[in-house]
């Protein structure tokens, strides 16, 4: 161990590169002053590990993130085959296969001021609960984009985020941090660590690098988490694979019959007996995984059953030709995410099944609390950590009860995987309760425990009122309520605005090669 008197943070040292890496990298130098008398950010990578290329969905939150470390929209579109994301359409969770139910990313009509569920609940509408308040379902199932290309860069007239190629985005903030950021990049394998008396990091030693010395340390790299779990041993809390079954996935890369084939303008998530099966459509390719659980069902009968998947939606594919990817994981997320100098970010934080695509959130949100709260020195760090860690466990255990309403609200009752997710001992933390509160009133505003919960109430309302839960009105009779026919006859107005003026997805995309949003 090293004697080390100088406390004061100003060499950030980012281990391991991949999506996660360079995603915090260049948050922190678009942040910070960068120059010589600046916050130093220095990310080293090895060139022997590959990396897991999951992650190809975003929240529109990643709009503010490439807008604030400076990637033109048109640039990111072009360079990692990205296309719009408007949310997710479910498919086959309720009973049958042909049942399906949209959870779009724009609120509901009027939101704001009125609970939606109380005006389609008084309407008795047989309209379904995200087509009935929303417009942006119907843009969806058309295929359309979220925007013009007149539009400035980032704008949108309805809410989106991204599907990406997510080792081609990976270059891309690569190229952008240290051309255009000053992040310096050491490619190098790592062999061990240089601690002080307090067993605070002095700095992570390479084989041909040497020492590569910091102050504060974020791991990035990856499930085995090179400093955070090898060095500190911190362990995993895998309490949510107890509510979340599944355990593994088998990916491929699907191509498009044609350069003209629609692009989807939602991730489709589509159940079957022992899980589900992803789908996301990129400008080149869809990227199509089968998760399940490998205590319902064997690898071979997951094979089969993406093998099926494939040939139902893309009969001009051979399947014996694709090699799918099995990737094996436990949900869970580490016991601390910041201890001593250390703090994890992304895979080496924690990892669960992307049905909500929560993974980069998670690594956006990292970045953002570092960028915010970047301590000063180790005094000041020590009371950073601790509210790191209470505010990212919140987190992730708010992810795993939002994943759990999806299953336990099911009434697919084809296997005992299916079964198992309506156990009430199978729900996490306060889910039951919240379930028995929302049989009497719908979630809205002040629902959240927090202000800036991931979830909105709205999200909690699309998922319920999707899958069919049912809210019984609680005979308490309101003095005002609005005008059903009014807010039906404008929701029908703007779809129909959206539906005629909205360029397709694909179409947006191709206007792209040759076009550039406008500036903003």
């Amino acid at each position: 161990m090293i004697e080390q008197n100088n406390s004061a943070v100003k060499r950030i040292v980012i281990v391991g590169g991949g999506t996660a890496g360079w995603l915090v990298a260049a948050s922190l130098a678009a942040h910070f002053d960068t120059s010589d008398d600046g916050l130093q950010v220095t990310l080293v990578e090895s060139d022997t590990l590959g990396t897991i290329g999951v992650g190809e969905g975003t929240w529109p939150s990643m709009r503010t993130t490439l807008n604030k470390i400076g990637i033109s929209e048109t640039d990111f579109v072009r360079i990692c085959g990205a296309s719009f994301k408007q949310g997710s359409q479910f498919r086959g969770w309720r009973v049958g296969r042909g049942e399906s139910y949209y959870h779009p990313f724009s609120l509901p009509e009027q939101f704001a001021a009125v609970n939606p569920w109380d005006w389609w609940q008084a309407t008795n509408s047989a309209t379904d609960y995200a087509h009935a308040v929303s417009s942006q379902t119907s843009v969806c199932e058309a295929s359309k984009a979220p925007k013009q290309i007149e539009m400035p860069g980032y704008a949108y007239a309805l809410n989106y985020g991204y599907h990406l190629d997510a080792g081609k985005f990976a270059e891309m903030l690569r190229a952008h941090s240290t051309e255009r950021l000053s992040v310096k990049h050491v490619v190098d394998h790592l062999v061990g660590v240089e601690t002080d008396a307090d067993d605070f990091l002095i700095g992570v030693r390479g084989e041909k690098s040497g020492l590569i010395e910091g102050d504060l340390f974020i791991d990035c790299s990856g499930f085995h988490a090179f400093l955070l779990n090898g060095h500190y041993g911190i362990g995993v809390n895998t309490e949510p694979a107890k509510y979340l079954f599944n355990d593994r996935a088998l990916a491929v890369q699907l191509p498009y019959d044609s350069e003209q084939s629609p692009i989807a303008s939602v991730t489709l998530g589509t159940a079957h007996s022992a899980g589900w099966t992803w789908d996301i459509g990129l400008q080149h390719r869809r990227g199509v995984g089968r998760l399940y659980s490998s205590a319902h069902q064997t690898d071979e009968e997951a094979e089969a059953g993406l093998r099926e998947y494939v040939k139902q939606s893309a009969p001009h594919v051979e399947f014996d030709q694709l090699n799918p990817r099995q990737i094996k994981f436990q949900s869970g997320f580490r016991n601390k995410f910041w201890h001593k100098n250390c703090v994890a970010i992304g895979l080496s934080a924690g990892f669960v099944e992307p049905l909500e695509a929560s993974a980069l959130v998670l690594v956006e949100l990292g970045a953002k609390f570092l960028c915010d709260h970047m301590p000063v020195d180790r005094q000041v760090m020590a009371i950073t950590a601790r509210r790191f860690n209470e505010q990212f466990t919140y987190r992730w255990n708010e992810i795993v009860r939002f994943l759990k309403l999806h299953y336990v609200l099911s009434r697919r009752d084809d296997s005992d995987y299916w079964r198992a997710h309506r156990q009430p001992e199978t729900n996490p933390g306060d889910l039951n309760e919240l379930l028995a509160l929302w049989r009497t009133r719908a979630p809205w505003h002040q629902d959240e425990g927090r202000v800036d919960d991931l979830f909105p109430s709205a999200s909690y309302q699309y998922v319920l009122y999707g899958m069919g839960f049912e809210t019984k009105n609680n005979g308490h009779g309101k003095r005002r309520m609005p005008n059903f026919e009014e807010v039906s006859r404008k929701r029908y107005q703007q779809e129909q605005q959206y539906l005629s003026h909205l360029p397709t997805n694909r179409e947006l995309v191709q206007q792209l090669l040759t076009r550039e949003f406008r500036a903003g």
